[in-house]
């Protein structure tokens, strides 16, 4: 798309107040206002391929033409569930501001929710990818912080980099993130991961800052924020030399470690707390993993097993 066809979008369908309402109003993070009003283009390119110049034009069988478009481009479920929620998101804001009187978007449906295992490693795994990063390379020690909190502290890649040196309470074993919607959430660490940190932020991290760190924990080699790329490149190159074959991004560990804490016996409610997730229901897409190891220990150790 280009930019004078976003501009044209953005104009015509009332995007920018739509984008001020997700920040101001909303409260919604940054990342999340970027993939709504990306949603929100394509729905207003395809508009103005249909005719549709305002947001009054669209109708219910527009939109449910828009979600098989979405289909048919191969989308993942999803990110057309999210499309949907943007699109539901957006004419519930142009309703409230008395700019629409009927909402188009009030039968539209989602497409039936995938739950597929997530991608997990196994304990024996995750210690070969953490002891992989441990070498004489010259940025070792950040890698291996890097790792340890992704898998220890059960964090998302982008509150991975976002983690400040001030939201790192080690004395009390506590990182501070702020997660999905600007929701802070305290998560326990442990001594393992502690000692890392520490080592990292004593030794290496002094080295690496030349002033244009902001503040962050995770810096790249130029002493700047690490992005979320970067972070990637790390797991990949730490599965690598760990030999491990599966695919893993820092998302994997974050899979990891939401399951081996219900293999281990951890309440639902207390993952969800340290996951942030706000619905227990997303949560509860680990419980499949901790019910097949409960099959597994039942053949096992049952008399009719």
């Amino acid at each position: 798309m280009t930019s004078a066809l976003a501009e044209r979008i953005d104009r015509d369908f009332l995007l920018n107040a739509f984008r001020d309402y997700l920040s101001l109003e909303a409260g919604h993070s940054p990342t999340t206002i970027t993939a709504y009003l990306r949603d929100l283009r394509r729905l207003g390119e395809f508009g103005l391929s249909r005719g549709v110049t305002a947001p009054a034009g669209f109708t219910r069988p527009m939109l449910r033409d828009f979600v098989f478009l979405l289909k048919d481009l191969g989308l993942s479920p999803a990110t057309i569930r999210r499309a949907i929620s943007s699109t539901r998101t957006y004419f519930g804001f142009l309703i409230g501001e008395g700019l629409l009187h009927e909402d188009p978007s009030d039968r539209l449906e989602t497409p039936k929710r995938w739950r597929t295992l997530p991608d997990t490693l196994g304990v024996t795994e995750v210690e070969a990818l953490l002891a992989a990063a441990a070498t004489d390379r010259p940025l070792a020690w950040r890698d291996r912080a890097l790792l340890e909190l992704a898998y220890g502290a059960g964090l998302r890649v982008s509150e991975l980099c976002g983690l400040g040196l001030a939201d790192l309470v080690l004395d009390d074993g506590l990182v501070r993130v702020m997660g999905k919607g600007s929701k802070e959430r305290l998560v326990p660490i442990g001594r393992g991961v502690i000692g890392i940190v520490s080592v990292y932020l004593h030794t290496l991290r002094p080295e690496l800052d030349r002033g244009a760190s902001r503040g962050r924990v995770l810096l790249n080699a130029r002493g700047e924020p690490l992005s979320r790329v970067g972070a990637w490149g790390i797991v990949k190159q730490a599965t690598e030399r760990a030999g491990i074959t599966k695919r893993v991004t820092p998302h994997t560990l974050r899979h990891s470690f939401a399951t081996h804490l219900l293999e281990g016996g951890a309440d639902l409610r207390a993952v969800q707390e340290m996951l942030g997730h706000a619905d227990l229901s997303t949560t509860q897409i680990y419980t499949h993993v901790d019910r097949e190891y409960l099959r597994s220990v039942h053949r096992q150790f049952h008399p009719r097993g």
